[in-house]
C-alpha cells in the first residue's frame, strides 16, 4: 500500500515521519519542498502538486491548516480530485468545517474514491510519539481496510459514523476546551480579586471534584506563569477551530452563548497582535478587567505537581 501525504508542518512532519517508520511507501508534497527533507532522505518519493501524489497513491492524508487550504488541495486544477483514482482512500486530518468534508467526499465518490474526515487530538507531541486521538467520519468497511496505516501514527484511531461525523467531535472536543478556558479566567480573576493568592488558589482548586479530573491542569504551562510565548497551539489556529463551532452552531439554530463570547475574547486578542502567541492568550484579557495580576514562580507550580500523592 503507497501512502500519500500532503502537508509536512509540525504536525504533519511527524505523522508522515511514523507512517514511514512503520514501513510504508510514502509520497510527500508540501508547498515547502526543504519541509519534506527528513522524509526524503529516508526513501519518500517527492511529488510536484496535490495531483501527482493522487495518482501515485492507494491512501492519502492531508494535514493542512484549515477549509481554504483543504479547498484548493482537494479542488484545485492540480489538486487530488484531478489525479485520483477509483477505490483510493482520502483522509483529512485537519479541523476542518462540515460541509466541506461532505463536499469533499461527494466528489470523490463521483470518481469510485472515498473521502474520511479524520481530525487528531493530541497535539505536536502526540503527534511525535504516536499518542494520538484519530477520530474518522466516512465509509466503515474503507476505514477498516486502512486502519493498520492510521495505527502506524495514532493509537487511538476510532471509527465515529457517516462523513461529517468526525468534524463534529473535533469540533466539540476543541470548543469544550477553549470555552472552559474562558470560565476559568472569570472565575479565577474573581478568587484573586476577594483576597486569595493565585498559587494558592490553584493548589486549593485542583483538589476538588473538577480539579480531580484534571481540569485545571490546563492552567500551569501557561496561565499561572504568564508565559504565552513560544506557543504550544496558536491562537490563529484556535480561532479557526472556535469559528468553524460557532459556524456549525449558527447553520444549526443552536444559541452558543458562551461559545460565541469565547470567539469575541479571541477577536479581541487578536486586535492587540497575539495571533502568534499561545491560543490561551486571551485569558489576559479577563485578568486586565479584574485588575488583577497573575504570574506565578514557574519552579513553585512545578513543586505543587510534584506533590501530588
Amino acid at each position: 500500500m503507497k501512502v500519500g501525504f500532503i502537508g509536512l508542518g509540525t504536525m504533519g512532519a511527524f505523522m508522515a515521519a511514523n507512517i514511514q517508520k512503520a514501513g510504508y511507501d510514502l509520497v510527500i508534497h508540501d508547498v515547502r519542498r526543504e519541509a519534506g527533507a527528513n522524509r526524503l532522505a529516508a526513501g519518500a518519493v517527492w511529488a510536484d502538486s496535490p495531483k501527482a501524489v493522487a495518482e501515485q497513491s492507494d491512501v492519502i492524508f492531508t494535514s493542512l491548516p484549515g477549509p481554504p487550504e483543504v479547498e484548493a488541495v482537494v479542488f484545485g486544477p492540480d489538486g487530488i480530485l484531478a489525479g485520483v483514482k477509483p477505490g483510493v482512500a482520502y483522509f483529512d486530518l485537519s479541523t476542518n468545517s462540515q460541509a466541506l468534508v461532505r463536499r469533499f467526499a461527494e466528489a470523490l465518490a463521483e470518481k469510485g474514491a472515498f473521502g474520511f474526515d479524520a481530525p487528531v487530538s493530541g497535539g505536536p507531541k502526540g503527534a511525535e510519539t504516536g499518542k494520538l486521538a484519530i477520530w474518522v467520519g466516512g465509509d466503515r468497511a474503507v476505514f477498516d481496510r486502512c486502519k493498520a496505516v492510521l495505527d502506524a501514527f495514532g493509537d487511538q484511531a476510532r471509527y465515529i459514523g457517516p462523513i461529517g461525523s468526525a468534524t463534529v467531535a473535533k469540533l466539540v472536543h476543541n470548543m469544550t476546551g477553549y470555552a472552559m478556558q474562558t470560565v476559568m479566567a472569570e472565575v479565577f480573576s474573581m478568587g484573586v480579586k476577594a483576597g486569595m493568592d493565585p498559587l494558592d488558589l490553584w493548589s486549593a482548586v485542583r483538589q476538588g471534584a473538577s480539579g480531580r479530573r484534571r481540569t485545571f491542569e490546563r492552567l500551569a504551562d501557561q496561565f499561572l506563569i504568564d508565559k504565552y510565548d513560544p506557543p504550544a497551539f496558536s491562537l490563529k489556529l484556535a480561532h479557526k477551530d472556535v469559528t468553524l463551532a460557532v459556524t456549525m452552531g449558527r447553520e444549526l439554530g443552536v444559541p452558543m452563548r458562551l461559545c460565541n463570547l469565547t470567539l469575541e475574547e479571541m477577536n479581541e486578542a487578536r486586535m492587540r497582535g497575539w495571533d502568534h502567541l499561545d491560543s490561551r492568550v486571551p485569558m489576559k484579557l479577563q485578568l486586565e478587567r479584574a485588575g488583577v495580576t497573575v504570574a506565578c514562580d514557574p519552579k513553585a507550580v512545578q513543586a505543587v505537581i510534584d506533590g501530588e500523592p
